[in-house]
């Protein structure tokens, strides 16, 4: 196949791509820029509900299995919790999420519960199907699921793995245009709609090339569990009851703690199946956040015992470039400079659809105007 061939075949792929999946990118594009900033809109939108005001006395030492013994008391059968706040200040309320499972396939189920740690109060309390107790967390369900349980997963999944197509196939076909864009010798064309689109189409689609490369990679590979067969066999199967754990969450956090000096937690699991192990992931001091919560410590709710205490230094190769994923996907590794970099490339994808689009409704328009004229017959010559 020659080169011209090769350039049409990929722009007929790169063209049908983004029209059949450009409405859905737009969403992801969209959904993931505001969840950049996810925390720090949660915390301004519920300000009143998250920001706890210490009285007087230290926060009871035993907050953790109270809120703990409070979640198992109102669901009766779960897959687990976790503590999302670990390094929570004194005065910021304590979030669990809580896995559970209501048999039904088209539906994630997760719930969000919030504790003031002082009182042990519940200040919010629900399904992240819902708007409420949180909007930004139902955001975060549909960025990955589209709010549509395991088959939505995979269909995210199935985007992600659509648009690094898409990325390919335009890489062939505005091969020529990379070096011109990268150093500035296109410049926007204004005369219309169409020259503006396209102009726009190549440098917005050059300049966002590695980072939508390296976020829809990340993104596709964290959603392959919905490609098993067990992730969907499992949401169709009843939760057994909760097995609550014989030794306290307190001890078992402290433990870890002393068990891995210089740990700075950011999630602590808590166990409510036999099967499952508490755990204490998190960052070590001088760990750049691009590596992820790599270090972990398990222990054995029911006797007490370590069972597995892993550090970043210590996995594979492998292990540790898989640990980058969820960072790189989120951009969080970098400080507000880079948070605000991931909020822009977040737009592109739909600025490339909505672009893409118009360049293809111009080719239609264009298609549908031209006239085939049939040459006219000859008029036979008469002779006397």
């Amino acid at each position: 196949m020659n080169k011209g061939k090769l350039t049409r075949v990929m722009f007929r792929i790169h063209s049908w791509l983004g029209l059949i999946t450009g409405i859905f990118l737009l969403l992801l594009g969209l959904s993931g820029s505001v969840l950049v900033f996810r925390h720090e809109l949660d915390h301004y939108f519920n300000q009143d509900l998250l920001e706890v005001t210490p009285h007087g006395n230290a926060i009871s030492p035993a907050i953790l299995s109270n809120c703990y013994h409070t979640i198992i008391q109102r669901y009766g059968n779960l897959d687990g919790i976790a503590w999302l706040n670990p390094d929570a200040g004194p005065t910021e309320a304590y979030n669990f999420r809580i896995y559970y499972n209501d048999a039904r396939l088209f539906t994630y189920d997760l719930a969000l519960i919030t504790f003031d740690p002082y009182t042990g109060a519940i200040l919010r309390e629900g399904p992240c199907s819902d708007f409420t107790p949180s909007f930004i967390e139902w955001l975060l369900q549909f960025h990955f699921s589209f709010q549509l349980g395991i088959p939505g997963a995979a269909l995210t999944a199935a985007f992600g793995l659509t648009m690094l197509l898409s990325l390919v196939t335009g890489l062939v076909v505005y091969r020529k245009m990379i070096g011109r864009v990268l150093t500035f010798r296109i410049k926007l064309n204004r005369k219309n709609w169409r020259t503006l689109s396209s102009d726009l189409h190549r440098i917005i689609g050059v300049w966002a090339l590695l980072l939508n490369a390296v976020i829809f990679f990340t993104g596709f590979w964290m959603n392959l569990f919905a490609f098993q067969s067990k992730s969907w066999q499992g949401e169709t199967v009843a939760t057994k009851p909760n097995t609550l754990m014989k030794a306290s969450p307190d001890d078992l956090f402290k433990q870890a703690l002393q068990a891995f000096p210089g740990l700075d937690p950011t999630y602590v699991y808590l166990p409510t199946q036999p099967s499952r192990k508490f755990e204490v992931r998190g960052y070590t001091g001088s760990q750049w956040k691009v590596w992820g919560a790599g270090n972990s410590v398990k222990i054995d709710q029911q006797n007490g015992k370590i069972t597995q205490l892993v550090r970043l230094e210590d996995k594979s190769l492998g292990e540790r470039v898989e640990s980058t994923f969820l960072p790189l996907h989120i951009g969080n590794y970098g400080g507000l400079p880079i948070k605000i970099l991931y909020v822009i490339i977040g737009l592109t994808p739909g600025l490339l659809s909505l672009t893409g689009f118009l360049l293809w409704w111009r080719r239609v328009r264009k298609s549908s105007n031209v006239q085939v004229v049939t040459p006219a017959k000859p008029r036979p010559v008469l002779r006397k």
